[in-house]
């Protein structure tokens, strides 16, 4: 069954331009595709392996290496002049979620390494996506340490192996592209700037469109390869256009009037270091060769830059990727050359003044504009008072919140865990058959076995049964539940503030250690799972910001509904540990028996790590959240106490006293 074409896939212009800049330039860095799910981004990457050229490959290199520039490190090399050769199709490899380490940059076979002394190298996806295409969908959900992998090779152009103390290097170009639905997490700050460009997709909420892409799918679905044959001469003809754009690359001119206008351009946007620069400037050569030119123009840079900074704008996980198209046109021409002639800063230069509509000297609204709303206050529509909402300050660096033990979960960065990365703290079962193989173990328990297999001379027998594997301990992600109370006690706005804060502060080392969030709130007389766990932190965010406060304070309920997303949790997701992290000021005025009601509500969270964020303040305080942080067995954290600047203070203060 033939591919879906690429030139039949329904809108996506940008999708579709920054695929073509990649395949006409693979030095840009390769495209994140992020949008919702039901878009076509896989149809459209899966379907842009056909229209590139073909490669011309050594015969049984298992590397593709180039015979007319062979890798001179190639592990099937090295290559003569005029070794046989073949011409192939470029591959797309597609890299799974759940890939093993090996899988991606190869193994080394370690049984013949010990008993023959040769390296025996299983090439990975890396060597086989070299001069082709390299496809992860859902790159979100990769493991962190396979992403900077992933990444690192792209960049440099080479994968590394290295297992005791064997290295293996061989070439590994390719075109990087990821997709990814935001719902389901956010890539590292730093891991997303590696990517060079970056789309934002959705689908179109046009009729006339979406009934073209179903008439299109259904007609596909019924004649796949009839449905193919239909688009085959457009495909062709970009295919062509493609391979013209390629060639021509080489001779585009970038003057130093472009660098210093992507210069400016990417200093006005006030981005992180210098790669996006060098990946705006090498977008708009491979645009201008898409257009037929040889040298870059302001347009060009224009491209470049809408799909090159987006998403280096970022400055926290909570940002949303974007540029403004009035700041972008603003420095574009700010950064042209200043015309000769008169000056135009004068009456006559004919640029607007207080008088024709422009704006005011000191930025501020014309006169008879509406007054804005108060900040956060929403207006209701219907003539009742506004619903009043807080929000958040600035964000600190939190504290560190562990579960405690030794877990078997996700890989992240929180509490301690057995995981396939991190030290070597002894050696698996011989029952166990996965990891990265110990080295002394496996000889230990093959010599005592060399003699009764007639091993002579140098060298060590080793068999299957003989090789044991290291046991690792490194660092899980968790399941951080937040159960917050919005009720009236909390509501003033200076403690909602402060609260708002400190939880979003929370999130975002979430975020950073790679958990997965939720929100429970309670007010009034009933509990609420705000948010079901997620891993995508900013949709926590979004809902705590939010979030408004008022009514009596239903603390048993509270208990109860995160005691139930707890245990639907462990069902869904039974490696994952969780942290309950409750915030609240330790009052239960919902009903006659509140307090028996939490208390009760408690029991049922015990075995369960969790932290009581104090939330109480003033000089009379009643101790309420210390009292149930007992019940609960859980860490009792004053508000003020949730930073990590703070807890060093305090660390330094007792230390000052005992000396």
């Amino acid at each position: 069954m033939k591919p879906y074409p690429f030139t039949a896939v329904v809108g996506m212009p940008d999708l579709r331009l920054a695929l073509v800049l990649s395949s006409i330039s693979p030095a840009v860095g390769g495209v994140l595709v992020r949008g919702e799910k039901g878009t076509a981004k896989s149809t459209m990457v899966r379907a842009l392996a056909g229209l590139l050229p073909g490669v011309d490959v050594v015969d049984s290199c298992r590397f593709s290496c180039d015979p007319v520039s062979p890798d001179p490190g190639c592990p099937d090399g090295p290559h003569a002049a005029g070794v046989p050769a073949h011409r192939r199709s470029a591959r797309l490899v597609e890299l799974p979620v759940g890939a093993a380490e090996d899988r991606v940059v190869g193994s080394l076979n370690l049984e013949k390494a010990l008993a023959e002394g040769v390296t025996d190298y299983q090439p990975g996806l890396l060597a086989a996506a070299h001069r082709g295409l390299l496809y992860v969908d859902e790159v979100n959900l990769l493991h962190d340490h396979l992403v900077d992998t992933l990444l690192d090779a792209a960049a440099m152009g080479r994968a590394t192996v290295e297992r005791e103390g064997v290295s293996v290097s061989h070439a590994a170009r390719f075109v990087l592209i990821g997709t990814m639905n935001p719902e389901e997490g956010e890539l590292r700050p730093q891991l997303l700037d590696r990517f060079g460009l970056t789309v934002e997709v959705a689908s179109s909420r046009d009729p006339e469109q979406r009934v073209e892409v179903v008439r299109r799918r259904l007609a596909y679905e019924a004649d796949p390869d009839g449905f193919a044959d239909g688009y085959a001469s457009a495909d062709a003809e970009l295919a062509a256009e493609i391979e013209a754009a390629q060639r021509l690359l080489p001779s585009v001119k970038l003057p130093d009037e472009a660098l210093r206008q992507i210069a400016e351009v990417c200093a006005s946007f006030e981005v992180d270091g210098m790669r996006a620069d060098i990946v705006t400037a090498r977008t708009a050569v491979a645009h201008a060769a898409w257009a037929g030119r040889d040298k870059v123009t302001t347009e060009d840079i224009r491209v470049a830059a809408r799909l090159a900074l987006p998403h280096r704008r970022r400055r926290n996980p909570f940002d949303a990727p974007g540029i403004s198209e009035e700041q972008l046109e603003q420095a574009l021409e700010d950064s042209q050359p200043p015309p000769e002639g008169p000056d135009d800063n004068g009456p006559s230069g004919g640029g607007p003044g207080p008088d024709d509509g422009g704006p005011m000297p000191d930025g501020g609204p014309s006169e008879g504009a509406p007054p804005s709303e108060s900040p956060g206050e929403a207006p209701s529509g219907n003539g009742s008072s506004p619903q009043k909402t807080v929000g958040a300050g600035d964000t600190f660096r939190a504290r560190v919140f562990r579960v405690k033990g030794t877990g078997e979960g996700e890989r992240g960065r929180r509490s301690r865990a057995i995981t396939d990365t991190g030290r070597t703290i002894g050696v698996q079962p011989p029952s166990v058959r996965d990891g990265r193989p110990h080295l002394v173990a496996t000889i230990r328990a093959a010599a005592p076995h060399q003699q009764a297999r007639g091993r002579s001379g140098p060298g060590l027998e080793v068999r299957s049964p003989d090789l044991r594997f290291a046991l690792r301990e490194g660092r899980e992600g968790n399941l951080v539940l937040f159960c917050v109370d919005a009720s009236g006690s909390m509501g003033a706005r200076a403690r909602m503030r402060e609260v708002k804060t400190a939880v979003l502060s929370l999130l975002l080392d979430a975020y950073q250690r790679r958990d997965k969030v939720g929100l429970v709130t309670f007010r009034g007389a009933e509990a609420e799972l705000a948010l079901p766990p997620t891993i995508s932190v900013e949709a926590a965010a979004a809902r705590l910001d939010g979030l408004p406060t008022g009514g009596r304070t239903p603390l048993a309920e509270g208990l109860l509904e995160a005691a139930r997303v707890l245990r639907v949790e462990a069902i869904r997701d039974p490696r994952r540990r969780p942290l309950l992290v409750l915030v609240t000021d330790g009052r239960a005025t919902s009903g006659s028996d509140a307090v028996a009601r939490a208390k009760a509500a408690a029991g049922l969270l015990t075995g369960v790590t969790a932290i009581v964020m104090d939330c109480e303040t003033g000089r009379m305080r009643l101790g309420l959240a210390a009292e149930l942080a007992g019940h609960l067995g859980a860490e009792h954290v004053p508000l003020s106490d949730v930073a990590a600047e703070s807890l060093a203070s305090a660390v330094r203060e007792r230390t000052g006293r005992a000396a």
